[in-house]
C-alpha cells in the first residue's frame, strides 16, 4: 500500500514537524496547518531543518530535501485545507476540547479524510463524539518521528474496520511497525512508559540513585535504547506531567506525579526544549 496523495498535519511543533517529514519522504504532499501565519512558517522551517539534517546524514529516502519541500505547503485556517485530503493527523496540545474542535473543522473542509489523533493518552472514544466516528482513529507516533519505528493504532467501538486497515497500510508504507490497541487510558505505551517514568522520578526524589545511574541501569540491565529519565526530557516534563495527571484520574493513585516533577515543571525545567530537565541539553 502507498501513502495518501495528500496529508494534512495540524500542529507544527516537534511531533507535527516529524510527522510531516515522514509523509513527505514517503511521497505524500503535506499541508501543515497552524493557528497563525507566524506559527505556520515556524512549523515549515522545523520540517525543513529535519529533512536537511536527515539528508546530511544520508538518511533521507524519497529524494532530496529541496524536492520533498516542494510538496510542503501551509495554511493558518483549517477551512483552507484542500478538500482532497485523505488523512488528517492532529498533533496539537493534549486538550480534548481543542482536538475535537480541530477535527470538527477538518471534517467540514475535508469530507472524506480519515481523522487521526496523535494523542498519547486521551480517549479516542470521547474524541469521536460529535464527529464521523467511523473515520476517527488514534495514530500515535513516537519522538523523534523520523527515527522511531513504532506507530500505535488505537481502536474505538465506532471505528470502521476498513479505515483501520487503510491507516495500518499507510503507517506500514512509512516503514513503521504497527501495534493495535483498544481505547483505554494511556493505551499500551503511555501507560507502561509513564508508570516506569514516574517510578524513576520517585527514585531520584528519594535519593536512591542519580538520573545518570538510573538510566544506565535500565539501558544496560534491560536493553532499553534510552533511559526513562532521558526519555522524559525528550518528551517534555510538562507533557509527561499532563499525561500522568490524566492517568491518575482515570486509573488511580499509582500514576500520581511525584512532587519533584511538579517542581521542575513549575521552574520551567521542561527537558530538552528548555535546555534543562533531569539532564542538561
Amino acid at each position: 500500500m502507498t501513502v495518501p496523495a495528500t496529508v494534512a498535519v495540524i500542529g507544527g511543533g516537534t511531533m507535527g514537524a516529524g510527522i510531516a517529514h515522514v509523509f513527505l519522504a514517503a511521497g505524500s504532499a503535506v499541508v501543515l496547518a497552524e493557528a497563525d501565519a507566524e506559527r505556520a512558517a515556524a512549523g515549515a522551517k522545523a520540517v525543513e531543518t529535519s529533512l536537511r539534517k536527515a539528508e546530511d546524514r544520508g538518511k533521507l529516502a524519497g529524494g532530496t530535501a529541496d524536492a520533498l519541500l516542494a510538496a510542503l505547503s501551509t495554511v493558518d485556517k483549517l477551512g483552507d485545507l484542500p478538500a482532497d485530503v485523505a488523512l488528517a493527523v492532529e498533533a496539537v496540545p493534549e486538550n480534548l476540547d481543542l482536538k475535537r474542535s480541530v477535527f470538527g473543522q477538518v471534517a467540514d473542509a475535508c469530507p472524506d479524510a480519515v481523522l487521526a489523533s496523535n494523542t498519547s493518552s486521551l480517549s479516542i472514544t470521547e474524541l469521536a463524539v460529535g464527529l464521523p466516528g467511523e473515520r476517527v482513529i488514534g495514530m500515535h507516533f513516537f519522538n523523534p518521528v523520523p527515527v522511531q519505528s513504532l506507530v500505535e493504532l488505537v481502536h474505538h467501538a465506532g471505528l470502521s474496520a476498513e479505515v483501520t486497515a487503510r491507516v495500518r497500510g499507510w503507517a506500514e508504507a512509512l516503514g513503521k511497525t504497527v501495534i493495535e490497541v483498544r481505547d483505554s487510558p494511556g493505551f499500551a505505551t503511555s501507560r507502561l512508559g509513564v508508570a516506569v517514568g514516574m517510578e524513576a522520578i520517585r527514585m531520584v526524589e528519594d535519593g536512591v540513585a542519580s538520573p545518570e545511574d538510573i538510566d544506565t541501569g535500565m539501558c544496560l540491565g534491560y536493553g532499553w535504547p534510552m533511559g526513562p529519565l532521558r526519555l522524559t526530557d525528550l518528551v517534555g516534563l510538562d507533557v509527561r506531567l499532563s499525561i500522568a495527571e490524566h492517568l491518575a484520574r482515570e486509573l488511580g493513585p499509582r500514576f500520581t506525579p511525584p512532587a519533584l516533577l511538579r517542581d521542575k515543571v513549575a521552574r520551567g525545567e521542561l527537558g530538552r526544549k528548555s535546555g534543562q530537565g533531569f539532564f542538561s541539553w
